[in-house]
């Protein structure tokens, strides 16, 4: 599903250079779901926005369901990561001015072709347990909610991996259980490929695998 070979990120140049990553090897399997851990500065989130195409390796090759996504063009690269791919972050980044339903859809109204995506998205807020919240505005629901509809936005376009930075980082441990639970039923029932960087030990008894990470490298996959 998704293969790192050799994935390096260097910030700034000459001796005040940072190493971020130093070659990376990894590979995630199709329907697993994993954390990368480790402390802060060891390069996860850096690692995490490489495999997601939202920002560029120094160096290495990242194959995604089998395409080299490091060579395509930009325009390439933005049709696939709305395609293919599903981003939740610590901020939920959800728009004040649309309603529930109508942050979920957004992803989806580019699609000319996509007719039916209403009732996806209705669909999917039933998934996330947010079913009676369609015509809430993001100030209405809770933090806890607010990411829910966070990672059903995420769902619109059935992306092949989710990709989850800090996804609980900002919720209290009740909210922060109802969506690795979420995450849970998502990987178990749908089969979802999800890839999340946390730093909580307790998440661990949620994934698959755990990446471990220490200063830019990998010292145990798990």
């Amino acid at each position: 599903m998704i293969l790192v070979k050799n994935l390096h990120k260097q910030y700034g140049h000459g001796p005040s250079a940072v190493q971020a990553l130093k070659g990376i090897d990894l590979k995630v399997e199709e329907g697993e779901f994993i954390a990368i851990m480790g402390r802060s500065g060891s390069g996860k989130s850096t690692l995490l926005r490489i495999l997601g195409l939202l920002d560029m390796p120094s160096g290495g090759e990242v194959q995604i369901d089998g395409i080299n996504a490091l060579k395509l063009t930009e325009k390439e690269k933005a049709r696939f990561r709305l395609q293919m791919l599903g981003y939740v972050f610590q901020e939920h980044s959800l728009i004040a001015e649309l309603s529930v339903l109508e942050n979920v859809y957004l992803p989806a109204v580019s699609d000319l072709a996509n007719t039916n995506y209403k009732q996806r998205a209705k669909e999917i807020l039933e998934i996330v347990g947010l079913k009676d919240r369609v015509r809430h505005y993001p100030s209405e629901i809770s933090g806890g909610e607010q990411q829910r509809v966070a990672i059903a936005r995420a769902l619109m376009n059935q992306p092949k991996t989710l990709f989850a930075d800090e996804p609980t980082a900002s919720l209290d441990a009740d909210s922060s259980k109802v969506v690795l639970d979420l995450f849970s039923k998502l990987n178990k029932d749908l089969k979802q490929t999800i890839v999340m960087v946390t730093h909580e030990p307790e998440d661990r008894q949620y994934v698959d695998r755990v990446v471990w990470m220490k200063d830019g490298r990998i010292v145990n996959h798990g």
